[in-house]
């Protein structure tokens, strides 16, 4: 009985994806991943200045200790 469900299942999975699924054209995916890569360029940007902001408190922080 469980083999049944899980052919069944695998089956439903299956025409969902063929025929109610609708996929992006080439052109969409192509601005899609565009758009991706240019926010994590962004992200990876801030993240890398707050990085030697931080970086450079720390070091002044501890010069002044000493």
């Amino acid at each position: 009985m469980k083999k049944l469900k899980l052919l069944t299942n695998i089956e439903e999975a299956y025409d969902e994806l063929r025929y109610k699924t609708s996929w992006p054209t080439r052109t969409q995916l192509i601005k899609s991943a565009c758009i991706v890569m240019l926010a994590s360029v962004i992200i990876a940007l801030i993240i890398f200045i707050m990085d030697q902001v931080v970086d450079a408190l720390m070091h002044l922080i501890y010069s002044l200790g000493n």
